[in-house]
C-alpha cells in the first residue's frame, strides 16, 4: 500500500469519523470518495461500514440516557430494518438499483433543498408508530438493495420535533444495525481480505480521533441546530448519489 493511499483512507476516516460524531449518520457519504481512490469498490464499502459500526459506539455512549427512555420508539425502527436488509438483497434481481438512487437522490435534494431555505422547519408532532415501522422497513430494504438505509429515516427524522438526544438515540442505533448487517453479509461474500482489514487499521484511530470531535461540536448544538444540520445532511447526500450515478 502506497503512502498516498494511505493518505487518502486517513482523509476518508477523519471526515467520515466527523460526520458520524457529529451527526450520528452520513459517514459512507463523506468517506467514500476518499476510500475510493485508494481501494476497489467492494473493499471500500467493506471498510467504511465495519468504520462506521465501530466508530458509532461513541455516538450510542452519549445518547445513553436517551436511548434508554425510548427503546420501544427505536425497535419500531431498528427491528423491520434489519428484516428489511434481506428483502432489499432479494429484490436486486428483480429492480434496477441505478435507478432507485437516482429516485431517492431526487427525493433528498427536494426535501432537503426545499427546508434548508425556510425559516421554519418541518414538524409533525404526533404518534405514528406504523408509519415509523414503514420508515425503517424500507430503510432496510434500500439498504439491501441500494446501500441507501439512512436516507428516508434521516428525512423522517427531521421532520420530528424531537430532542437531538431522541433523534440521534434512533438514527444511530439504526445505522449500526444496518450496517452491522452489511458488514455480516460482506464478510461471508469474503470482502474483508488482508488489504481490506489492513486499510481498515489505518483508517480505524483517525476516525474514533474525529468522532470525538464531531461529538463535541454535536454537544454545543441546538436542537433546532441538529434538525437542520440532518436537512443539511439529506440534500448533501442526495447530490451525492446523483453525482456517483450520473458520472
Amino acid at each position: 500500500m502506497t503512502w498516498v493511499s494511505i493518505l487518502f483512507i486517513v482523509l476518508g476516516a477523519l471526515a467520515g469519523g466527523f460526520v458520524n460524531g457529529l451527526a450520528g449518520t452520513g459517514t459512507a457519504l463523506f468517506a467514500l470518495g476518499f476510500l475510493l481512490v485508494a481501494l476497489d469498490p467492494i473493499s471500500a464499502v467493506a471498510v467504511v461500514s465495519l468504520m462506521s459500526v465501530v466508530t458509532g459506539i461513541q455516538g450510542l455512549w452519549i445518547v445513553r440516557e436517551a436511548l434508554t427512555r425510548n427503546v420501544p420508539r427505536l425497535m419500531r425502527f431498528i427491528i423491520p430494518g434489519l428484516l428489511g436488509v434481506p428483502v432489499g438483497i432479494s429484490f436486486l434481481s428483480f429492480i434496477d438499483a441505478d435507478t432507485l438512487k437516482l429516485i431517492i437522490g431526487v427525493l433528498l435534494i427536494v426535501y432537503g433543498g426545499f427546508f434548508s431555505f425556510r425559516a421554519n422547519l418541518p414538524k409533525f408532532e404526533r404518534r405514528t408508530p406504523v408509519l415509523d415501522a414503514g420508515i425503517g422497513l424500507a430503510g432496510g430494504v434500500l439498504g439491501g438493495m441500494a446501500s441507501l438505509s439512512g436516507a428516508l429515516p434521516v428525512i423522517w427524522c427531521s421532520m420530528r420535533p424531537w430532542p437531538k438526544a431522541e433523534t440521534r438515540a434512533v438514527l444511530q442505533p439504526f445505522n449500526i444495525g444496518v450496517l452491522f448487517t452489511t458488514t455480516v453479509m460482506l464478510w461471508w461474500r469474503g470482502a474483508y481480505t488482508s488489504t481490506t482489514l489492513t486499510a481498515f487499521l489505518i483508517a480505524l484511530p483517525a476516525s474514533l480521533i474525529a468522532a470525538q470531535i464531531g461529538i463535541a461540536v454535536f454537544r454545543r448544538i441546538s436542537d433546532n441546530t441538529f434538525r437542520r444540520l440532518l436537512i443539511g445532511l439529506s440534500l448533501l447526500l442526495g447530490l451525492g448519489i446523483l453525482i456517483r450515478a450520473l458520472f
